[in-house]
């Protein structure tokens, strides 16, 4: 996937780049490149690709002949591409190094990731973000549509025809001795034509709806991120607590065959019993369990963290957040509801379609106003073309709508209508947000203490064990003490693998319900 910003600073353009630059992307990001204002620096932010074949690779190149700079790394670049004439395929090589492409072979390896590389690689390569992405393109694009109806229009013309018609028809009857017909004439003309809005409110309204458009996609693409870091963030914790149960169940696993040993070794010397043995073998098939079914938990979690990441099916990922899991850091971001009313991408897309909307009903108020406009053409018109002089009509043109059978009513209350129902959306959005703040804050103390807890509850319950083979060791009691307490300790890991994913997923559910996900994950 390729993500495609634009942007308009005070002496450039920039098209900034992230993801993977492939052949189904490179019309896109052509048909982006063709929108760059000409007379302005033309500027391509490249650091935040991860790669290109060889379509992306021919299209920096034809970019950079049309002018472009390339941020950054951008003197490398155009020494490379000014050396094209000394063969395309060093060069694209040189370019796919630059840019951070991944040569084949080495995409069989592992990937290491740390939930910051995951949530990055996802904000580049998840199809839904690349869709707003484009929507936001898209918005941006019917902008300059809607601007393009307040500019002056030229158009140039060419005829040439020939004409013969019947008298009969132009009198309404036959005049005697007038000829039946009239022709054939032969006209030739050719010249440009010109129209120009000199006044039109609605047009101007809906520009500006169109502009205020843009500001919804850009919040809906910031939502679309959001969402997606969420969704990896989720997942990776999953993916975390599900190896957090494989070493458990390994390390319980291993506890269950020390014992088994043991018991069988004092059965040997004649101080313990057969059925100690039994119930050691009984519990080391039961860890056995335990530990395959969390290995294949530990797998299926992997296989969906890379799926949010839109890798290559046989792409495999290693986690290196591991230790971290048993950490509890504490959410350093501002968690206040004011902070999440004015951060959540939301409630500013739900700001814009408001804004958006009151225009649409101004323009279709404006439609009552009169318009004025000039329009006009020069041509060349003649007989044949030796015979050919100038021609011209120019006109001013005053329309005042007087009666529309209700059009503009109707355009204007559907308008009306529509804010409304926005406004009743936005309140029923900030009940939502205040009620997931308030709820990610409550499960975040409660997670802390839980964490606290299971931490004591798992040291104690090692402890047990450790005395209850102590004891078994000793002859004062049966294995059944130390079973039990192997039972107690396996609950106390789990008791603590789930207080401590809770408390890693509601301080996840905090940063969402405050709009910071992303720059908490991925900052």
């Amino acid at each position: 996937m390729l993500r495609i910003t634009v942007r308009e600073e005070d002496s450039k353009w920039v098209m900034k780049l992230e993801g993977r630059l492939a052949e189904a992307w490179v019309g896109e990001v052509h048909s982006a490149w063709a929108l760059a204002p000409a007379g302005r620096a033309r500027e391509v932010d490249v650091r935040g690709l991860a790669g290109t074949d060889e379509a992306g690779r021919r299209l920096l190149c034809a970019m950079h002949r049309d002018g472009a700079t390339f941020s950054d790394a951008g003197l490398v670049v155009g020494d490379l591409i000014r050396k094209l004439g000394q063969g395309l395929a060093t060069v694209a090589l040189a370019v796919t190094i630059l840019v951070g492409g991944i040569p084949a072979k080495a995409q069989s390896a592992p990937v290491r990731l740390t939930l910051k590389d995951a949530v990055v690689i996802a904000q580049k390569q998840n199809p839904q973000v690349a869709i707003a992405n484009l929507n936001m393109i898209e918005s941006q694009v019917s902008g300059d549509v809607a601007r393009s109806a307040l500019l002056p229009h030229v158009s140039l013309s060419a005829s040439d025809e020939v004409t013969r018609g019947n008298s009969e028809t132009l009198f309404g009857r036959r005049i005697p001795g007038f000829p039946g017909h009239n022709g054939p004439f032969w006209a030739i003309q050719a010249g440009p034509a010109f129209s120009v809005p000199l006044f039109d409110l609605t047009l101007l309204r809906r520009w500006q709806a169109a502009k205020a458009q843009v500001g919804v996609s850009i919040a809906q693409e910031t939502t679309a991120r959001e969402l997606n870091a969420q969704l990896v963030v989720s997942q990776y914790l999953g993916a975390l607590r599900a190896s957090a149960d494989v070493d458990a169940a390994k390390s319980r696993l291993d506890l269950a065959n020390a014992l088994t040993t043991l018991a069988a070794d004092m059965q040997k010397a004649g101080v313990g019993t057969g059925i100690d043995t039994l119930r050691s073998r009984v519990q080391v098939q039961n860890e056995t369990q335990r530990y395959t079914e969390a290995g294949t938990q530990l797998k299926v979690s992997m296989y969906g963290l890379g799926r949010l990441l839109n890798l290559d099916p046989q792409q495999t990922i290693e986690l290196a957040d591991g230790p971290s899991f048993f950490e509890t850091p504490a959410f350093d971001a501002d968690g206040s509801l004011a902070r999440a009313l004015e951060a959540r991408p939301e409630m500013k897309a739900l700001i814009a379609q408001v804004r958006t909307a009151e225009l649409q009903k101004r323009a279709a108020k404006a439609q009552r106003m009169p318009k004025l406009s000039i329009n006009g053409g020069w041509n060349l018109q003649g007989t044949t073309p030796n015979r050919m002089i100038p021609a011209y009509q120019y006109g001013a043109t005053v329309e005042v709508p007087l009666f529309t059978g209700g059009r503009i009513e109707a355009e204007t209350a559907i308008a009306d209508i529509e804010i409304r129902k926005l406004v009743q959306v936005q309140s029923e959005a900030r009940n939502q947000i205040a009620l997931e703040v308030k709820t990610a804050l409550a499960q975040l103390d409660s997670a802390r203490v839980e964490v606290e807890a299971a931490n004591l509850g798992v040291t104690l319950s090692k402890e047990t064990v450790r005395q209850a083979q102590d004891r078994f060791r000793a002859g004062v009691v049966n294995n059944i003490e130390v079973i039990t307490a192997q039972d107690e300790l396996a609950r106390a890991n789990d008791n603590q693998i789930k207080a401590l994913y809770r408390y890693n997923q509601s301080r996840a559910d905090l940063a969402r319900a405050t709009g910071q996900m992303e720059q908490t994950y991925s900052k």
